[in-house]
C-alpha cells in the first residue's frame, strides 16, 4: 500500500497560462523545452512537466503531493487527469515564469530518478467564465467591486499533483539498492 510522504499546499500566479515543474538546475526557458500545454493538461520532457492553467491572472491552488509508490487514482473528483514522467536529481521547482518560483529546490524523498507525476485538475472552464462574466458586470477592472469579485475567484481552479519514484527493480527481478550476501 502506498502511503503519502510528503502534501503541500499553495497558491501559484500561472504565467502565459501555466506554470512549471522542473528540477532546480533546469532553465525552463532554454531550448529544447516542452512545446506549450495548449488545448491538453500537460506537455512534458525528460527534465520539465509544463501543466497548463487557463489562467494568467487569478491565481490557482495547486496541491503538490510525493508518493512513496504509485497512490490510488483519485477518480471521479477531478475533471481532468494527465500522467507523464520527470528526471529530477533529488529536488524540485514550481516556476511561475515572471511571477518567481512558489517553490524552489524542495529535497525530494525519493532521491535522483526518474519519477511518474500524475496531474489532476478541477474548476478550470468554471473560473474562465465566471472571469469573462466579471468584465460583463464590471466595465472597470479597477474598481473596488470588480477586485473583490476577483479576489473570490482565487483558488477556485485547484490541481493535484502526485509524483513517485518510479521504480528501481531491474530485470531479473532484483533492486540495484539490495545488496547480494
Amino acid at each position: 500500500m502506498s502511503r503519502r510522504l510528503l502534501q503541500l499546499v499553495m497558491p501559484v500566479t500561472p504565467d502565459r497560462r501555466m506554470f512549471r515543474i522542473h528540477d532546480p538546475a533546469v532553465d525552463p526557458d532554454a531550448p529544447g523545452g516542452p512545446l506549450p500545454p495548449i488545448g491538453v493538461l500537460i506537455s512534458t520532457n525528460r527534465e520539465q512537466l509544463w501543466v497548463g492553467s487557463l489562467q494568467q491572472d487569478i491565481d490557482v491552488r495547486v496541491v503538490l503531493e510525493e508518493w512513496d509508490s504509485a497512490p490510488p487514482p483519485c477518480g471521479d473528483a477531478w475533471d481532468e487527469e494527465a500522467k507523464g514522467s520527470i528526471y529530477l536529481r533529488g529536488q524540485l521547482t514550481i516556476d511561475m515564469g515572471g511571477a518567481g518560483k512558489a517553490v524552489r529546490g524542495l529535497r525530494l524523498t525519493g532521491g535522483v530518478g526518474d519519477y511518474a507525476v500524475r496531474v489532476y485538475a478541477s474548476n478550470r472552464a468554471e473560473v474562465t467564465r465566471r472571469y469573462a462574466e466579471l468584465f460583463d458586470r464590471h466595465r472597470n477592472p479597477l474598481s473596488d467591486d470588480f477586485q473583490h469579485e476577483k479576489r473570490a475567484l482565487e483558488g477556485l481552479e485547484r490541481y493535484l499533483v502526485q509524483l513517485w519514484r518510479e521504480s528501481l527493480t531491474v530485470p531479473g527481478g532484483f533492486s540495484p539498492d539490495l545488496r547480494r550476501r
